[in-house]
C-alpha cells in the first residue's frame, strides 16, 4: 500500500463567540427535531464562558504539540485539522488535502472509546467528506482506539493524584465520569457490543491503580440529553454526588475519563453542575484535569502513528489488548436512539 503523506485531527467542533452558539447547536442536532427551547436551555452554558467553547483552542494546542513531537520523532508528516460540526468544517479540510495532492492520510479522532457517536459517526463523516471531495480525494484511515494506552492512563492518574492533593487530608471517594449515550447505542458499541461501558470501567481501573488509589471506585455519567422516556447509561454524576454523601463520604475527587481535554462538557457539567451539587451536599470536591496537551499524551499520538508507519508493536495496559485498527462490520453499529445535544 501507498505510504501515509499526511496526519488529520478530527474533533467535535465548538463556537468561538455569541453569535456562533445557537449556529453550532444546529449543526450538532440537524435532523433531530430538538425543540427550540432545548437549544437555548444548552447555549446559556455557553454564556456562561462568553460563548466560547474551549474545544477549538485545545485542538490547536494539541495540534501544535503534535507537530513538535513529530519533528522530534522524525516524522515528516504535514498536518490538517477538521470538526465536524463547526469550522474547520472536515469537508473542508478535506478538499483543502486533496488540493493540496494528499494521497493517504491517517485520522487521529479525540474521542478514546467505542460507540457509534464517539467512533462509527466519525468514520462516517469522514466518508460524506471524502465524496464531496470528489473522485480524488485522499483515502483517510483512522487510527485505534485508546483508551487503554499508557499515554493516555497516565497521565489520567495523575491528575487524580494533584487534584487529591488539594483536599483535606483524610479518606476521598474516587469518581470517574464520562458521557452518557442512549443504553441502546451501548448495547451495539463495539464488535461484540457493550463495549463503551467495558472500555470505560478498565480504563477507570487503570488510572485507580497507576494513582494507588486502594478503595473502591465509582463510574458515572454527565451529558444526559434525551427525553427522560429513553433509558441513558446511569447513574448520573450529581445523583451520585448525593449518594457518596449520604453514605457518609466527606471529600471526592471527580476525574473526566472519557473526555481527552478540559472541553465545555467537563467545565460546566463537572465545574460548575457537580461542583455546586457537592457543595450543597458538604462535599469537598476537587476535578482531576483531563490529559490535553500533556507530554505523555502527545507522544502517545506520536506511538499510534508510528504503529502505522513503521510497523511499531502497540502499546497497551490491562486485559482488553489494543484496539482494532480497522473497525469489523457492523462494528458500533448505528442506533435507533442517538444523542440529541453535546455540548462541547
Amino acid at each position: 500500500m501507498a505510504p501515509y503523506d499526511a496526519f488529520l485531527l478530527v474533533s467535535f467542533g465548538g463556537p468561538e463567540g455569541p453569535a456562533d452558539v445557537l449556529p453550532f447547536l444546529r449543526n450538532v442536532t440537524a435532523g433531530r427535531n430538538v425543540p427550540a427551547e432545548r437549544l437555548a436551555a444548552v447555549a446559556e452554558h455557553y454564556e456562561l464562558f462568553g460563548g466560547v467553547s474551549p474545544i477549538n483552542q485545545q485542538c490547536r494546542d494539541l495540534l501544535a504539540a503534535i507537530e513538535k513531537d513529530f519533528r522530534g520523532n522524525g516524522i515528516s508528516l504535514p498536518v490538517y485539522w477538521g470538526n465536524r460540526n463547526w469550522q474547520p468544517y472536515l469537508a473542508q479540510t478535506v478538499a483543502q488535502m486533496r488540493a493540496d495532492g494528499v494521497r493517504r492520510a491517517l485520522a487521529f479522532v479525540t474521542s478514546a472509546y467505542s460507540s457509534y457517536s464517539s467512533c462509527r459517526q466519525y468514520l462516517d463523516d469522514i466518508e460524506r467528506a471524502r465524496a464531496a471531495a470528489g473522485p480524488d480525494a485522499p483515502q483517510i484511515d483512522k487510527i485505534r482506539q485508546f483508551f487503554n494506552h499508557p499515554g493516555f492512563i497516565r497521565p489520567h492518574a495523575a491528575a487524580v493524584a494533584a487534584a487529591a492533593s488539594t483536599l483535606p487530608a483524610g479518606d476521598f471517594d474516587l469518581v470517574f465520569t464520562a458521557h452518557s449515550i442512549p443504553a441502546g447505542m451501548s448495547a451495539a458499541s463495539g464488535p461484540a457490543g457493550g463495549a463503551y461501558p467495558a472500555q470505560l470501567a478498565e480504563a477507570a481501573r487503570l488510572v485507580a491503580a497507576k494513582a494507588g488509589y486502594e478503595r473502591p471506585w465509582r463510574l458515572a455519567y454527565s451529558s444526559r440529553s434525551g427525553p427522560p422516556s429513553q433509558p441513558w447509561l446511569e447513574p448520573d454524576i450529581n445523583d451520585c454526588l448525593a449518594e457518596l454523601a449520604a453514605a457518609g463520604s466527606a471529600a471526592v475527587v471527580v476525574s473526566p475519563i472519557g473526555f481527552i481535554s478540559d472541553h465545555m462538557e467537563v467545565r460546566f457539567d463537572l465545574d460548575v453542575e457537580a461542583a455546586r451539587t457537592a457543595a450543597a451536599h458538604g462535599l469537598a470536591f476537587a476535578r482531576a484535569a483531563a490529559p490535553g496537551t500533556d507530554p505523555r499524551f502527545v507522544s502517545m499520538v506520536t506511538d499510534l502513528v508510528l504503529e502505522r508507519l513503521d510497523g511499531a508493536p502497540p502499546a497497551w495496559l490491562g486485559d482488553l489488548g489494543p484496539g482494532h485498527d480497522v473497525c469489523p462490520e457492523g462494528c458500533c453499529g448505528r442506533a435507533a436512539a442517538r444523542p440529541a445535544v453535546a455540548g462541547r
